[in-house]
């Protein structure tokens, strides 16, 4: 099977697992990792559990299969902690026990980011010649996610379609948001510049916390 690069949005990918790096302290607050946050809620508080008790490691592989209608979830750790930079190292050790490991967890196929090369501070050709000389090993299907902050997601539409719907005075009662931060995640998803969830959640004046409550009343609200 050929690996393929795709500049775009992962979360648009229709292959049966996606993978989510991580850190290895329980802290998905930026990026592609903060979006899974907001889309994966219970596999996030099992990710936070594990790293508690010291079962996210550098080097290891953890899969998320829970949610229904929804893809896999693969966390990769390309970091130890949040605040430092990711080690290409720690970035093959994954690789290799993807390979070892895929076929065991009934893998199909699977959407890879460039692994730690946003946030992590990697050098983009030394990964891509890294994942291709690994994935190339596999016999399934494999994307990689050259991130595309232009490329627009379905549920980011739908995040917006609801959010324009409510008045600040809903938003503060339902979320505890206050109305200037809800106008200015207003303006922000108007904008031209922003087009999907992980572009949201990158946008500088934005909150972790704030965009978690935003998002967790928005699709769960029956507007």
């Amino acid at each position: 099977m050929a690996v393929e690069h795709i500049r775009g949005n992962i979360f648009n990918t229709k292959c049966q697992t996606i993978v989510n790096t991580v850190n290895c302290v329980g802290v998905m607050g930026k990026g592609i990792a903060l979006v899974h946050k907001l889309r994966y809620p219970q596999m996030y508080l099992e990710y936070k559990e594990h790293c508690k008790n010291k079962l996210i490691k550098t080097g290891s592989l953890w899969l998320y299969t829970k949610q229904e209608n929804a893809p896999w979830i693969l966390s990769f750790p390309t970091k130890f902690h949040w605040k430092y930079p990711s080690k290409i190292e720690w970035v093959e050790q994954g690789l290799q026990k993807f390979v070892e490991t895929y076929e065991k967890k009934r893998i199909t196929s699977i959407a890879f980011p460039l692994l730690g090369t946003h946030n992590g501070g990697l050098n983009i050709s030394e990964v891509k010649r890294l994942m291709d000389d690994y994935l190339g090993k596999c016999a399934i299907n494999i994307e990689i996610y050259d991130y595309d902050p232009n490329a627009k997601d379905d549920l980011f539409a739908i995040f917006k379609e609801k959010w324009l719907s409510l008045d600040d005075k809903t938003i503060k009662k339902e979320t505890g948001i206050q109305p200037q931060y809800a106008r200015k995640i207003s303006a922000i998803i108007q904008s031209e510049e922003t087009n999907s969830m992980i572009s949201l959640a990158n946008y500088k004046g934005i909150g972790a916390r704030t965009l978690e409550k935003a998002f967790g009343y928005v699709l769960n609200a029956n507007t």
